[in-house]
This record gives C-alpha cells, sequence and structure tokens, in this order.
C-alpha cells in the first residue's frame, strides 16, 4: 500500500493541467518571454542614405532635384543610371519619400528634406507602403507585367499623396513591354511618378529615355569612400588601418555598396583592429611594394627577380592572375603621372604612387610603357584562358623582361639611317606612278601625302568611279572585271567584253553617261584584244609596289630585326580607288617613291604615338 506522501502516482497519468485564470493569492507570474536576438542587419543595410544630404558623390543630381522641389517642377518619369552599388534604388525610395512627406504635423507638401516621422516616410522606409510599388524588371520582363503596373495606374493612392512605380533594371523589360509603356509614360495620371533604374542605358529605347528625366549617378571617387567608410568604422566601434581602408576603396571601384560588403567581411573575421595584411589575404591581393618591386624588375629586364616576387605572393596564396591586374593598374598610374606631371601632388593618389610611381615614372618613356601596357593587357587575357594561371602569368612576365631592351620601331629606323642605309633612286616611276608611296611593314609606315584628284570623265577609269557613285552596283560591276578598253575617246569608247557581260551593257552605260553629259556617247563592242580590266590592272599595280616596297633597304632591315614580321600592305597616296595611279598635273614635278636617305626624320621621343611592330 503506497503511503500517502509518496511519489507512487501512475506512470500513464499526466499532471495537472496549470490554473486559468487568477490564484487564490492574486496573480500568478506570467511566464518570461523567449529571448530572440536581433537579426544582424548589413552595412549596406544598415547606412543606407534615407535623405539627399546622405547620397554620397552626387551632388549634381541633389542641386537639381532640390530645385525641382522647391519650384514645384517635379517630373512625372525619372531615369536613373550607373554602375551598381552608387544608390540608383535609394534614390528612388527618396524620391517617393519626399513626394508623399506630410511633415511632423501631417500638413505639409512635397519636399525634399522628407521628416522621417510621418506614416508615409516610415511606411516608405519599411518597404511595406502599399502607394509605393517596386518591381524587378530582371525576373518581370514580359508585356502582361507591364499591363498589370498601367491598370494599377488608373486608380488612386490608399493613403499617400502620390502613386510611385519603381522599376529597377529596366533594361531588361522586353521590347513590347516598352511598347506598352509608352502611353502611360507620356501622359500619366496626375497622382503617378514613375522612377526607372539600369545599369545599361544604351539598351533602353529612346523612345522611353525621351519621356524620362535622366540622370547619370557618377562613381564616388577613392577618396570619398575612404572617409565614408573611415565614419561608419567609427560608428562600429571597429578600428581600421588608413592603408585597409585605402585597399578596401580601390577594391569598390566607385560602388558604396561593395565597398560596404568588404568593410563588413573585414569586420567579421579581424580581432581589434583592421590590418593591411587582412584585407590583402580576404581580398587576395599582393603587397603594394611588391608590386612596385615587380614592375622595376619586369622594366629592368630582370626575370630572375620577377619570378621571385611572383613565387613569394604564390607562396601567400595571392592569385598571378589578380597580381597581374594590379601591375596593369599600377603600369596605368605611371603612365598618368609620366603623362599628367601635377598628379604627383593631387591627394587623390596614395603616398606610394605620388613618390615611388613618379621615380619610375622619370626612368621610363612613354613608348615603352605603351608597348608594356599592349603586352600586359594580351597577357592577362592569355592567364584568364590558360590551364594552369601560375604558369601563364610568369610567361608574360618573362616576355616583358625580355622586350624591355628592345628598341622600338622608330629608335630602329633611327639606328639603319644614321649607319648608313640609303634609298635608291628610281631611274622611272614603277607601277605607283611615283609619288607618295606610302610603304606599311606590320606597324611601322612610313608616309608622304598628296592632293586628292577631282573626279572627271577624261578616262575609263573616272566613267566607272562616276557609275559606282550613281549606285549602280551591277553595273559598276562589270566595267571594273568583264571590260578590256581598246580606245577611250570621248564621245566614243571601243572595248571587248568577257563572255559573261551582259549584251545590253554598251546601251545601259550609254544612256546614264548621256543623261550627265548632254551628249550623245557610243560605245562599240570590238574584236580587238584591249587592254586589262580595271581589276587586273589594279592587282598588277598592287603587286608592283609590293616588289618595290620589299626591295626597300629600310624595309628589309626592319623585317629582319623583327622576327615574324611581314610587309602586309603597301598605300600610295597619289592613287585612286582601283589602286591606279592618278595623273599628276602638268608643272607638278613626280615625287620620288620613298623619302631621300638626307631627308630628316620627324622624331618626338615624348609623343605617345610611337610606332610599334
Amino acid at each position: 500500500m503506497s503511503g500517502l506522501f509518496e511519489d507512487d502516482a501512475p506512470q500513464d497519468e499526466l499532471p495537472a493541467p496549470p490554473p486559468e485564470g487568477p490564484g487564490l493569492f492574486g496573480d500568478a507570474p506570467a511566464a518570461p518571454e523567449p529571448i530572440h536576438a536581433t537579426p544582424y542587419r548589413v552595412l549596406a543595410r544598415k547606412y543606407r542614405p534615407t535623405t539627399f544630404d546622405d547620397l554620397l558623390g552626387q551632388e549634381s543630381m541633389v542641386r537639381i532635384l532640390r530645385n525641382a522641389f522647391a519650384t514645384g517642377r517635379v517630373a512625372h518619369a525619372f531615369m536613373l543610371t550607373g554602375v551598381r552599388g552608387v544608390g540608383k534604388t535609394t534614390t528612388a525610395r527618396i524620391i517617393a519619400r519626399a513626394l508623399n512627406c506630410t511633415g511632423v504635423d501631417g500638413t505639409g507638401g512635397p519636399t525634399a528634406d522628407p521628416c522621417g516621422v510621418c506614416s508615409n516616410c516610415i511606411g516608405i522606409l519599411a518597404d511595406r507602403h502599399p502607394d509605393v510599388i517596386e518591381m524587378d524588371a530582371a525576373s518581370r520582363t514580359g508585356v502582361d507585367d507591364v499591363r498589370e503596373i498601367i491598370e494599377a495606374t488608373r486608380f488612386r493612392p490608399m493613403q499617400a499623396r502620390a502613386k510611385v512605380f519603381v522599376i529597377d533594371e529596366v533594361h531588361m523589360l522586353s521590347r513590347n513591354a516598352f511598347n506598352a509603356l509608352l502611353k502611360t509614360l507620356e501622359e500619366p495620371p496626375p497622382h503617378v511618378k514613375f522612377v526607372f533604374a539600369t545599369t545599361e542605358l544604351r539598351k533602353v529605347p529612346v523612345t522611353v529615355l525621351s519621356r524620362c528625366q535622366s540622370f547619370s549617378l557618377r562613381r564616388v571617387r577613392a577618396a570619398e569612400l575612404h572617409a565614408h567608410f573611415a565614419r561608419i568604422a567609427e560608428k562600429e566601434n571597429v578600428p581600421v588601418e588608413p592603408a585597409a581602408l585605402d585597399l578596401i576603396a580601390r577594391a569598390a571601384d566607385g560602388s558604396v555598396r561593395d565597398g560596404l560588403s568588404i568593410l563588413d567581411q573585414a569586420m567579421a573575421q579581424a580581432e581589434g583592429v583592421i590590418t593591411t595584411v587582412q584585407v590583402k589575404d580576404m581580398l587576395g591581393l599582393a603587397d603594394r611594394d611588391a608590386v612596385f618591386d615587380l614592375m622595376e624588375a619586369v622594366m629592368g629586364g630582370k626575370p630572375a627577380a620577377a619570378l621571385a616576387i611572383t613565387d613569394q605572393a604564390h607562396e601567400r596564396g595571392a592569385d598571378l592572375g589578380m597580381l597581374l591586374q594590379d601591375l596593369l593598374e599600377l603600369l596605368h598610374t605611371v603612365t598618368r603621372l609620366k603623362s599628367i606631371p601635377s598628379l604627383r601632388e593631387s591627394p587623390e593618389l596614395p603616398e606610394t604612387e605620388r613618390t615611388r610611381g613618379a621615380e619610375i615614372a622619370d626612368r621610363l618613356t612613354v613608348p615603352a610603357l605603351a608597348r608594356a601596357w599592349q603586352m600586359l593587357l594580351k597577357g592577362v587575357g592569355e592567364v584568364e584562358t590558360a590551364p594552369d594561371r601560375r604558369a601563364a602569368a610568369e610567361m608574360v612576365l618573362i616576355r616583358l623582361c625580355h622586350v624591355s631592351d628592345m628598341p622600338t620601331p622608330g629608335d630602329l629606323v633611327r639606328r639603319l639611317m644614321t649607319s648608313g642605309a640609303s634609298a635608291p633612286q628610281p631611274s622611272a616611276p614603277g607601277p605607283s606612278g611615283g609619288g607618295g608611296t606610302r610603304a606599311v611593314a606590320n606597324g611601322a609606315p612610313m608616309t608622304m601625302a598628296a592632293p586628292d584628284n577631282a573626279p572627271r570623265l577624261s578616262n575609263f577609269r573616272e566613267v566607272a568611279a562616276y557609275v559606282e557613285s550613281q549606285r549602280e552596283p551591277t553595273l559598276h560591276a562589270h566595267l571594273l572585271h568583264s571590260v578590256h578598253v581598246v580606245r577611250f575617246a570621248p564621245p566614243v569608247i571601243e572595248w571587248r567584253q568577257e563572255q559573261d557581260a551582259p549584251r545590253d551593257l554598251p546601251s545601259r552605260l550609254a544612256a546614264l553617261l548621256q543623261d550627265v553629259t548632254k551628249t550623245r556617247w557610243t560605245i562599240a563592242v570590238s574584236a580587238a584584244p584591249g587592254e586589262p580590266t580595271l581589276a587586273e590592272q589594279g592587282t598588277a599595280a598592287d603587286t608592283a609596289r609590293r616588289n618595290v616596297a620589299a626591295d626597300h633597304p629600310l624595309v628589309r632591315a626592319i623585317l629582319e630585326a623583327f622576327p615574324g614580321a611581314r610587309l602586309e600592305s603597301v598605300h600610295d597616296a597619289n592613287t585612286d580607288r582601283y589602286g591606279l595611279p592618278a595623273a599628276v598635273p602638268l608643272g607638278e614635278p613626280d615625287m620620288p617613291d620613298f623619302a631621300p636617305p638626307d631627308a630628316e626624320l620627324f622624331d618626338d621621343s615624348s609623343s605617345p604615338w610611337e610606332l610599334d611592330a
């Protein structure tokens, strides 16, 4: 028998439920509510601008919008364009609040400084206002989606003063969707406003752009991003090294949102101060001093030193493809310092670029920098497609080291001319007819210009050119390839034509020439051989010019100095469209095919337009 005070209740019996309502001695104490942790808000959302004054680096747009609200000249449609993360959607929401703000007392009108405390401001800030409709055109691109918007414009706002439709990535809408929107966009109801945002303005039809007030949000400068990130880090009580902020600002590439995301990631991994080394490791960046050392090794022709630097970077986990991109960026900075010396005093550049970069710029020439840029730009693309990124990057650097001490084509020509290379004077004009020949040997031209001749009908070539100008392609093609002129004595032309030429070719040409000259032309078909066709004459003349150019000592020397180079084409400034020499007016002497050996060579070593091989 169980005792009265023993806990021998049957196992299948459940404890009595707690009493409902107050007990004998008053209300029972309430059970404590479960504690839920506050969800973390990323910095890009936590510090999203809420007023026009908060927008970073968009002073021009802010000034125009403020004046528009002050004068009551607010457009019915806005087009906001710019790179990602500069504030397009944020600006759209600020415009929506400015249009619908009622002030602290509930009686205010549209203002460029929304109060932030009225029901409309609070609802729009929380993304839950029924009269501010946001649509992502990247996922809703069809005409039916736009028809829903058009249908919604017929109804007045539920709470706000104006309905605001925000369409993000508007360039993704289909062609039919744009066409469906045009009429409503041109004449919307007075209570409707449109705000479009896009990163691809060129994909938006002109008919839509012409109905909107457009604003181009610019990239935010690195100095402004640095200061902005420093203020946010101070509010978050997270110390950051200034050099680390420089790296984050450069990696943001003008995008506030991208920079805040990087800063957020750095804060999450840091224990105490966010250091430069931590940011470099996080972004996979090479040390800036190492990039400078690499440039000096490459431009100094030291492959062993360059590969030693890449080995150290690879051991630290740096991507050599990113290292080449850093080198490309530094090369651009050095070239700017070389071209614009005043940048050495600009606060926009970090101290290292202003000092060490200026020293490198003083030692290098613009042609050498331009050649390195071209090779490095091509090398970055090779690394992206190579199966082994490290091997491809090292091959690019080795090529740069070995090409650093090679002379430019302009230097080579100067050396050859000073060593006694001479150009032979032709005893008679070659097929080019003399005068103004320009030989192109893989990018190393030698030019002498000649004036153009006015078109006339004094020879058969000018007749063919006139036919081409009258948009007679079929007739012109037969004159070019199927006609062998036997005699040309205007208004009489005698020719032999190929068998595939149409029989009415003479009558068609005679009628066309009679219309322009008001003279009756006689075109006779002969059995005499006649001269080669215009196409055959042009081909023969081009071959002769190439042979003459290939025998020139300077051209031969260039081809020997640059293995793999070839004579691509030879252009004569005095030839017509058919590649044949134009008639030289009486009284004008023929010019030599090439410049004589004692001619002065134009050279401006400071010019960026150095010729390349």
